[in-house]
Parts: C-alpha cells; sequence; structure tokens
C-alpha cells in the first residue's frame, strides 16, 4: 500500500535511472537528480530534479538529458578528446559543441528513439538561453550553431525552432568556409578520433586554426621517430667494430673463446666495481648532512598546519552564472526585487548617507599661497589692483582612500534560507553600487557546499575504510557574485542565485574566510577591507561527526589570527542572531536581520572615518589601557 509521505517521482526516478545504466553500458555508474546543473562526472551522473508534481515537461527534459548524457557516457573517449583538443577558447568552444553532437547523432543511429527525447532538451535549452528570439548571426553563438548543423547533417532530423534558428544564421558562413571538409562527415562519425581530426579541420576553415595549437599526429610521429633511432643506436652503436669481433671470435678455438669470454667478464664485474665506488664518491653527502629527501606537500591552510583535509577534488570555485542559466537568473532576481521592495527604500536611505559621508572626504582641497602649482585665479583681482603683488598658486590634496578595495563575504548556509539571506542579497547590491559610485571596487563573494552531510568526499572516506580524524568531509562551493574589476550593471542578477532553492548548504567559514583573503591579498588596491557577513559558528555534520567537535570552530579562529595578525587587510564580521564578537576584534551582532542594512553601511563609513575615537565608538573597539 502507498505511504501518503511517498514521493510519487521516486519510481519514475529510478526506471529512469536502471535505464540510462543500460543505455550508458555501465552498470556502476551514479545517477543522481539535483537543481545543479545537469552533467557528467567521471562515473557520477547530474539530471535535473523531478518534483512530486511530475509535470510533462520535467519528465521529458529529464529524459532527453538523461539520454545525451548516457550517450555522451558510451561513445565518448576523454583520452582522445584530451588527445586533439585545441587551446584556444573559441576553438575548444567549437571542438566541444562538435564532439557532443557526434554523440548524440550516434545515438539516433543505433537507438532512434533517442532523438525525439533530445529533440526536447534542446528545446528547452534554446528557449532558455533565448536563441528563438535572435535574429543576427552577431547574437548567435557560432559553437552552439555548429553543433546543431552537424548533429542535423549527421541525422537529416529537422531541430527545434531555436536550435534551428540560430543554426540557419550561422549555416551558410559554415558551408560557404567548411563545407568541403564537412562532406566527410559520415565517414568519420563513428571514429572519434577521425572526428576530432575533422572538427580540427573545421575550427582552421572556419578562421580558428591559430587556436588549435600543434597537431597531435605530428608530434606522435617525431616521437616514434626519435624511439627509433635510438633504439636503431642502441642496437647496432658501431657495426664496424661488431662485425670484426664477430669474424675473430669465428677463427679462435673454443678454448679460446672460453677463456676470452671469462677474460670479458671479469673485466666488466671489475669496471662495475669501480663505477659503483665512484657513484658513492659522488654521492656521498658532507659531513654532517643528511641524506635528501622530496620536500613535504605544502599545508592546506596557512593559518594551521596540522588542519586536514580529506579529498579536495570536488571542490569549486565558480561564477554564479555558471550555476543557472541566464533565464533563470533574470527569473530570480525579479523575485528578489518584488520580495524586498518594502524594504529598499530604507536601504537606499541609509546608502545615501554612506554615499554622502564618503563622497565628503572625495571633495576637491586645495592648499593656497603656494609659489608653484595651478594659477590662483579667485586671486587674480588683487595683481589687478597691485601689480607689485606676486601671482598666487594653488595644488590640489591628495585623497587617501579612492585605492580602494572592498570585499564583501556572505554566508550562503542553509540556516541563512528566507528573509536573512534576501536581506543580505539586497544589501550587498545596494552597497556595491553605492561604493562603485565613489570610486571603490567591491568583490562579493558566497561560500557553502555541495551537498548536505558530506558529499563525494565523504563517500570517498566510506570507501577508503573510514580512516581515523580524516579532517573536513564536504565538498566546498566558493561562489563569485561580483569580481571586484566587474561593473554592477553586469553582475546584478548574479545576486539572485541566492534566491534558488537548494542552493544553500552547510558552512565552513574557516576556509572560505582563507579563499577570500589571498583573493584579496592578490588585489593590487593600497587598502583592503574584508566584511564577513554569517549568522553562526562553522558547522558541517559529516566533518564534525568524526573530527573533534571544535575542529572547524579552531580553524576559523586561527585563520581570523592569522589575518588580524598579518594587518593587510581589515577584517569586519558581523553576526546575524550570533555573537560573532567572540570571534572577530572588528564585529557587531543584530537580533534582526532588517538592522543589517544600517550595521553594514556604519561599519564601512566607520572605516573611512578620519576620528579614530569616533571609528572606535561605531567599530566597538575598545582602546587599549
Amino acid at each position: 500500500m502507498k505511504k501518503p509521505n511517498d514521493n510519487p517521482a521516486d519510481p519514475f526516478k529510478k526506471a529512469l535511472t536502471e535505464a540510462t545504466k543500460v543505455m550508458a553500458n555501465d552498470p556502476e555508474l551514479t545517477v543522481t537528480y539535483t537543481v545543479d546543473p545537469s552533467g557528467l562526472s567521471g562515473d557520477s551522473m547530474r539530471l535535473p530534479q523531478v518534483s512530486r508534481r511530475m509535470s510533462r515537461e520535467e519528465v521529458l527534459l529529464a529524459r532527453g538529458t538523461a539520454d545525451a548524457l548516457a550517450l555522451r557516457h558510451k561513445f565518448h573517449d576523454d583520452a582522445t578528446h584530451a588527445k586533439y583538443a585545441p587551446q584556444g577558447e573559441m576553438a575548444r568552444d567549437l571542438y566541444e559543441a562538435m564532439e557532443t553532437a557526434r554523440c548524440e547523432a550516434m545515438g539516433a543511429r543505433h537507438m532512434p528513439g533517442t532523438a525525439s527525447n533530445i529533440d526536447v532538451k534542446i528545446r528547452n535549452e534554446s528557449i532558455r538561453r533565448g536563441y528563438d528570439q535572435m535574429k543576427s548571426s552577431s547574437e548567435a553563438p557560432l559553437a552552439a550553431s555548429a553543433g546543431y548543423l552537424i548533429r542535423h547533417l549527421a541525422t537529416g532530423r529537422p531541430l527545434p525552432e531555436g536550435a534551428a534558428n540560430i543554426m540557419e544564421l550561422w549555416r551558410g558562413f559554415i558551408e560557404s568556409q567548411a563545407g568541403g571538409t564537412l562532406e566527410n562527415l559520415d565517414e568519420t562519425i563513428a571514429d572519434q578520433a577521425a572526428f576530432a581530426k575533422l572538427a580540427r579541420q573545421v575550427i582552421s576553415d572556419l578562421g580558428y586554426g591559430d587556436q588549435l595549437g600543434d597537431d597531435p599526429d605530428d608530434m606522435d610521429d617525431d616521437a616514434g621517430d626519435e624511439a627509433e633511432e635510438n633504439a636503431e643506436e642502441q642496437q647496432d652503436p658501431d657495426s664496424t667494430g661488431q662485425d670484426d669481433s664477430d669474424e675473430e671470435q669465428a677463427d679462435a678455438s673454443p678454448e679460446q673463446s672460453q677463456e676470452q669470454q671469462q677474460d670479458e667478464s671479469q673485466a666488466q664485474v671489475s669496471m662495475d666495481e669501480m663505477a659503483d665506488e665512484e657513484l658513492a664518491e659522488d654521492t656521498e653527502m658532507p659531513d654532517g648532512e643528511a641524506p635528501l629527501e622530496p620536500p613535504a606537500p605544502p599545508p592546506v591552510s596557512e593559518a594551521d598546519p596540522d588542519y586536514k583535509v580529506f579529498q579536495d577534488a570536488h571542490d569549486e570555485e565558480i561564477n554564479a552564472e555558471d550555476l543557472a542559466e541566464p533565464a533563470e537568473l533574470e527569473r530570480l532576481r525579479a523575485y528578489l526585487d518584488q520580495q524586498l521592495e518594502p524594504l529598499k527604500g530604507a536601504v537606499s536611505r541609509l546608502a545615501n548617507k554612506l554615499q554622502r559621508r564618503l563622497q565628503a572626504q572625495q571633495n576637491r582641497s586645495w592648499e593656497f599661497d603656494r609659489e608653484e602649482g595651478i594659477l590662483d585665479a579667485g586671486r587674480l583681482a588683487r595683481v589687478v589692483a597691485n601689480p607689485t603683488t606676486p601671482l598666487s598658486f594653488k595644488v590640489e590634496k591628495d585623497t587617501e582612500f579612492r585605492d580602494t578595495v572592498v570585499t564583501l563575504l556572505l554566508d550562503n548556509s542553509g540556516s541563512m534560507r528566507g528573509r536573512p539571506i534576501s536581506i543580505a542579497a539586497i544589501c550587498a547590491d545596494v552597497l556595491a553600487r553605492t561604493l562603485e559610485r565613489c570610486n571603490v571596487k567591491v568583490e562579493i563573494l558566497g561560500f557553502t557546499t555541495r551537498a548536505w552531510k558530506g558529499g563525494l568526499a565523504r563517500e570517498a572516506w566510506l570507501n577508503d575504510g573510514r580512516p581515523q580524524q580524516p579532517g573536513r568531509l564536504n565538498d566546498l562551493r566558493h561562489i563569485i557574485y561580483k569580481g571586484a574589476d566587474a561593473p554592477m550593471r553586469r553582475t546584478r542578477t548574479n545576486l539572485g542565485l541566492m534566491m534558488k532553492e537548494g542552493l544553500l548548504k552547510e558552512n565552513i567559514d574557516g576556509e572560505a574566510l582563507e579563499w577570500a583573503h589571498r583573493r584579496m591579498m592578490h588585489r593590487p588596491e593600497a587598502r583592503k577591507i574584508l566584511m564577513v557577513i554569517s549568522d553562526g559558528a562553522p558547522v558541517d555534520d559529516s566533518t564534525l561527526s568524526v573530527n573533534p567537535a571544535n575542529y572547524l570552530e579552531k580553524h576559523l579562529r586561527d585563520v581570523i589570527a592569522m589575518v588580524e595578525k598579518k594587518k593587510q587587510v581589515e577584517l569586519l564580521a558581523i553576526g546575524i542572531g550570533h555573537d560573532v564578537t567572540r570571534y572577530y576584534e572588528r564585529a557587531v551582532t543584530i537580533t534582526d536581520v532588517e538592522q543589517l542594512a544600517g550595521a553594514m553601511t556604519e561599519q564601512l563609513a566607520a572605516l573611512f572615518d578620519s576620528d579614530p575615537r569616533a571609528r572606535a565608538r561605531v567599530m566597538g573597539i575598545k582602546r587599549a589601557s
């Protein structure tokens, strides 16, 4: 009997998983359904999430994506792909798109039912990316168009509307430049290496040959010739000497030959012993020195050499736009704006207050009555009235804080879900635009994990026999919402990603803070300010369950101590309902998330206050006795 809380989508997911394994010809394939972008990673496949409603669009998209990725897994070889991969970005995009089209076309030939499923995936992809609205080739991506054309020519199937639109925008150009090469498509489609060579020729025909790099086949031929020459030299170092010795051995009697062989073997032993003695003399170390050993691997954390990470292969530092499609980011940003419409007025007033305080210090100031500089026109009347009066000059004073960068590091953990993350996002947006108007560069970063209660790192730990004290056991996700050099108008939609369901998971603050600090250390600005916004201590269940209970908290304290000791970055923190003053020297705790905007603006404004006593009052810093 079906239980009331059973997910009606589970039987469909299970059936699709088994069918995908069969199609991929890999019974060990791991299939998961997630809100993260779909894709393949080794023996793991991510498919779009299917909700309890099981809408027709969700089901068809999951089937199409599963078929496309299963075909890629079945017909694609990573080593061959890497061997022929171009070096340049545009050439690599073309190469990837054509290889994807090849795998899907192979599936359409061997399993015709997959073609219609993949059409649904392509239609969904083209609509989300706006391909159906594009009117000219300058708007359409050439790589995607080339991939769609390859699929169309290899299968003879019409493409969905959006994909067909951008294919036709570039089709004339592609066929005029690479039509002769594409005539060999049918002959190479089943052979990945042959197709890779054809793809490289197409890329060259389209004008991107300079991005291909060296021809891997020429490199193999050179390596083979060199190996053959070396083998010949080893086999025949001196043909004349060898022939002479053979003739002498043939003329000699058996007894003489045996004696000669014994003498040669004894001589060889003596030479070997001499060589060993010389080698020992050459490698003998000076007195008091130990033999050289390979250097130890660098520690995971600069702040704490004892901090361990069991596996970091699946950690990611990723741009926000890579975690969602542009259309989804626009929708999430609109949702964020709508949700926080009542709050924006108050936040904007605080931002204007901050801007006035910053610009008051940026107003041009002058030193007058200088002997050289810019002529002071306001005092020319004195010269006219009394020609003996000397001319007066003025010099502009330098402003100290123009060369500044501010990083906002936002906790993206699950406990921030709801109003806290919404207000943090909108405050970061308004502050970034405000500081940008004041010529202060701003970077917005977020930190969370890729999975709840441990991800692939924990699976590897379990498979390894659960060693004791493994260190951090989750996969990090560090998100770049806005780079310091990127203008806010281009990145404002990225902040909508914080509204995405399933993004916010667990928080490992120490490594995130160290990551943000490293990024700031590479910045050229003279002054660097790092503001951390968090609602709690670092928590990751998988890590804390097999390590000391204060493992992550100790690391956070060590990182904070390192940053504050170096004094190259000014560090401050805002705790939302959580006392962060026990971690950070400069910190403030707020009890209501709606106080966040005021706290952020006051904290930043205080950093630019020229009066250290006023700055200390706002920052809550006690003067040293």
